[in-house]
């Protein structure tokens, strides 16, 4: 039974905190955080990211770049990565969180989500669009 999930990207300001607060509406009942490999800490979601957030009816407001560390990973019952050198990384940093750590795309024939950061509005458009198709087999799999 999962009670928590954590989303997991690089910098914890665009591709993270959007799969995290797809997530939230789409489990409400469930705990989704999010955090960075090579985190921003304290930052706000990406201005680009939390447009595309709004057009599609979600929120990045109140969103601080968070660091994954070891006991971050062992908070939470499920990893979501968006890429394997995420995955790499939590196996190197809490190799125990191994096991429940998988990619945010695994439902998308294991697809890694590529980083849009400092990119253009098309990418941001595309990666809300890998992440809501993933998301949403999330939320189907993981619901009650």
């Amino acid at each position: 039974m999962f009670n928590s999930i954590l989303v997991i990207c690089t910098g914890n300001i665009c591709r993270s905190p959007l799969g995290e607060r797809y997530l939230r509406a789409m489990l409400p009942n469930m705990r989704v955080d999010s955090a960075g490999t090579g985190a921003l800490v304290g930052h706000a979601a990406d201005e680009s990211a939390a447009k595309i957030a709004l057009i599609n009816g979600l929120n990045l407001d109140g969103h601080q770049g968070r660091q994954l560390t070891a006991t971050v990973a062992r908070d939470d019952d499920l990893i979501l990565a968006m890429e394997k050198s995420h995955i790499e990384y939590v196996s190197r940093i809490a190799p125990e969180a191994r096991g429940k750590t998988m990619l945010f795309g695994h439902w998308l024939s294991q697809k890694e989500i590529p980083d849009p950061y400092r990119k253009s509005e098309e990418a941001f458009v595309s990666v809300y669009s890998l992440i809501e198709q993933a998301g949403k087999y999330w939320a189907e799999k993981l619901g009650s």
